[in-house]
């Protein structure tokens, strides 16, 4: 009975202690059975026993981390340099021969193309997409456009009806194509429209979000590779952003997607023939995309779903980096932030889905398998996001309290400061919003690792589909006002996370012997400028 009573009685004895510091300024002890406790001796036995060796080790096992991100990233960078050094275009790595129209066979010798627009109350870029769909340079009896609808305001599917009937009245093969509910929400869309006859006829799949507009020569470029490789699944475009000058929050994205683009896909096209289809501004083999059992609504990237089943059948992909569609960014920050959310809930959750599918497969080699496993999907969309958000935002922070613990400078100021120059390089016309750059990527890692929790874990949010508010040529007509209800706009984590790095800041300014100090008045303020929603237009 005594052993079971000693937690009560300590923590009895701390109350106690604690009382005493603070009604007489620790100067007195109380007394328990006998038993003398000082809270300040307390605090030092609990920093030196228990808090300074756990901080050591989380400290280590960020260093460990930081090594393995490192090390990708220069690694991503060495294949890219070498791309161009060597000049190594796609069109000189695989087949690829223009179009040639046959006086006999007219335009049979041209595959059928189909396309396909999901949209979800488009008003602003309907028009915009449908328009730059249309006007793709293929013979018109070998190309088919589809537009899934799934509005939901009736204003707005009128609208879209209306614009689809225009084209058709030029002998534009376009279908106006809607489904009485929204199951699977992208992926639902874009299974459905593969049931209706026409498609069988079919050989390729090029696939648009409404605020996608491809070049009239997009078919021109990419078809060839597909057609005169028969290995090839999937012909994949960058994105060029037509409001990337909108705001400092669209230079920001600029910037991370550039690198994207310049590091993850070029690199994986490069050395594995495999990435991560970005959803849009691709085209597919209808084939392939059969083969494996076509579009599945299990999460939120059925995009990254579909490229995963058809790189394990080991079909190739390739990314043209100089083939270009232009795109919009999103420019609110709650629409950023929830599009961010399922671009990182989505992979962690397909990840947990599909380890054991990836490991068991039999089609690739066990090099390509732990690429995906581990470069594609562990490090880059899984370990990036909880590293960045824990060592920037929360150990180091921390650190001012315990002096006894050494973070080396390399992994502080010279290792952050290579890896960072590695993602400028992508949008040189950039380079002195590093700083913003570096500090809001920072703020986004916490609503990152958020959103790869819940895939991990599948929690409630893991199927949460927000579609992504696009603005169109609102812009360029309009100022849009800003919320006046201030409550409406704050994000309390981000002030909370605002709040507690700038009493870390105070602290080492006050105390501290180094100027880290600097670093965290900064990203202090920029967590408290997110929180107010004072980003983006």
């Amino acid at each position: 009975m005594l052993q079971l009573l000693k937690p009560l009685l300590f923590l009895q004895d701390s109350f106690l202690a604690l009382l005493s510091i603070m009604f007489h300024g620790g100067g007195r002890k109380p007394s328990v059975d006998g038993v003398g406790i000082s809270m300040n001796t307390m605090w030092k036995e609990t920093k030196t026993t228990l808090i300074i060796p756990m901080f050591k080790y989380l400290v280590a096992m960020c260093l460990i981390i930081w090594l393995l991100v490192f090390v990708e990233c220069a690694y991503m960078n060495l294949v890219v340099l070498y791309v161009k050094l060597s000049n190594r275009k796609p069109e000189k790595v695989y087949k690829w021969e223009a179009m040639q129209e046959d006086m006999e066979l007219a335009h049979q010798n041209y595959p059928m193309v189909l396309v396909q627009i999901p949209m979800y109350n488009e008003r602003e870029v309907f028009e915009l997409s449908i328009g730059a769909a249309c006007r793709l340079i293929w013979p018109s009896d070998r190309l088919i456009i589809q537009i899934l609808d799934d509005s939901t305001d009736p204003a707005i599917m009128e609208l879209v009806s209306m614009e689809c009937a225009k084209w058709a009245s030029k002998d534009i093969n376009i279908h106006y194509q809607r489904r009485d509910n929204r199951n699977g929400y992208k992926a639902g869309a874009l299974k459905h429209g593969m049931r209706h006859s026409y498609v069988k006829l079919c050989n390729y799949l090029a696939i648009f979000d409404a605020d996608f507009q491809p070049e009239p020569d997009y078919l021109q470029r990419a078809i060839p590779f597909l057609i005169h490789n028969p290995e090839i699944a999937l012909v994949q475009a960058r994105w060029r952003f037509v409001n990337a000058n909108t705001c400092l929050m669209t230079r920001m994205q600029e910037m991370t997607l550039n690198y994207h683009f310049m590091a993850e896909q070029q690199s994986g096209s490069t050395r594995h023939a495999f990435f991560g289809f970005n959803g849009t501004a691709g085209v597919w083999r209808i084939a392939a995309m059969e083969e494996v059992g076509g579009w599945k609504d299990r999460t939120t990237v059925e995009d990254m779903d579909l490229a995963v089943r058809v790189g394990l059948l080991d079909w190739k992909f390739v990314f043209i980096n100089d083939l270009e569609v232009k795109s919009e960014l999103p420019s609110k920050f709650k629409a950023f932030r929830f599009q961010q959310h399922r671009w990182s809930c989505g992979p962690a959750n397909l990840f947990r889905k599909m380890t054991m599918e990836i490991i068991h497969n039999k089609r690739v080699k066990i090099w390509k398998k732990f690429y995906v496993i581990y470069s594609f999907f562990f490090l880059r969309k899984i370990i990036v996001h909880f590293f960045t958000f824990f060592f920037y935002c929360v150990i180091l922070p921390t650190s001012v309290f315990l002096p006894e613990v050494k973070i080396p400078t390399w992994s502080t100021i010279y290792g952050p400061s290579v890896i960072t120059l590695f993602g400028v390089i992508a949008t040189p016309r950039s380079f002195y919003l590093v700083v913003f750059w570096v500090l809001f990527e920072n703020v986004m890692a916490m609503h990152r690792t958020k959103g790869t929790f819940i895939g991990l874990f599948e929690r409630k949010r893991v199927n949460e589909w927000v579609v992504t508010e696009k603005l169109g040529d609102t812009l360029k007509t309009k100022l849009l006002p800003r919320n006046g209800q201030i409550l409406k706009r704050v994000n309390m984590k981000e002030v909370m996370m605002g709040i507690y790095i700038l009493c870390c800041a105070c602290y080492d300014f006050a105390f501290g012997n180094t100027f880290l100090y600097l670093y965290l008045f900064m990203q202090a303020t920029a967590f408290l400028i997110s929180g107010v929603s004072f980003v983006g237009t």
